[in-house]
């Protein structure tokens, strides 16, 4: 079955399009939205555009779709991008990083319905602490590209997803209530390396800006 990957970039969507593989689907392409809105109920903002650099040392073609992001319009534009690369990749099948987001993942499902797509998330209400460490066993490269939450701070900027910061999570979790993968928002990543790469993504160049309990790093890769 060809799939085309909802792509941010993130190791969300990018675990996804590996347990994808793993289970047979096709990658056939990647869609990926930049969004005006960098509060995005539906889209991951930091270093969105870097998804070009990620389609290029996975080998597959990207389709790009831009929206205003605002709430529940910026769904028209999701399925006007999610249409063209069904028109013109032939997709059966939709793949999301969908984990616990009910939001996101029952007005995906509208639109695959919509356009006779099978959505398929991998990620489904996955136990968050075994998902991490399950990307750190498959040797996926992660960094955290913005926060969102008390007490997280510009310090937690280009960590790395590796025993350290699980263990550090779990205790974010424990105290705070912060969700151990980001779902809510918390934290966003970039994936700079995993199996479906031919090659890592190295980080040239940042750029860090925010205030109090809200950061985000713009990273130039190369």
């Amino acid at each position: 079955m060809k799939c085309a990957i909802l792509f941010s970039g993130g190791k969300d969507s990018t675990y996804a399009s590996y347990l994808a593989k793993q289970k047979g689907y096709e990658l056939t392409c990647l869609i990926t939205v930049h969004s005006e809105n960098l509060d995005s109920y539906m889209f991951h903002t930091p270093s969105i555009n870097k998804t070009k650099k990620q389609a290029e040392v996975m080998g597959l073609p990207l389709v790009i779709g831009k929206t205003k992001g605002e709430k529940e319009k910026e769904l028209e534009d999701l399925e006007r991008v999610i249409k063209k690369a069904k028109d013109e990749y032939g997709v059966d099948c939709i793949v999301t990083g969908a984990l616990h987001s009910v939001y996101q993942a029952e007005r995906i499902q509208k639109i695959c319905d919509k356009l006779e797509l099978e959505c398929f998330n991998p990620l489904w209400h996955k136990d968050e602490f075994e998902y991490l460490e399950e990307l750190i066993e498959n040797k996926f490269e992660i960094i955290i590209t913005s926060v969102a939450a008390y007490p997280l701070d510009e310090s937690w900027l280009g960590r790395e997803i590796n025993k350290e910061f699980i263990e550090d999570v779990r205790e974010m979790h424990e105290k705070y209530k912060i969700h151990p993968a980001g779902e809510g928002g918390e934290f966003e990543t970039f994936v700079l390396n995993c199996p479906l790469f031919k090659r890592e993504l190295k980080v040239v160049d940042k750029n860090i800006s925010g205030e109090n309990n809200s950061w985000r790093m713009e990273i130039e890769v190369e």
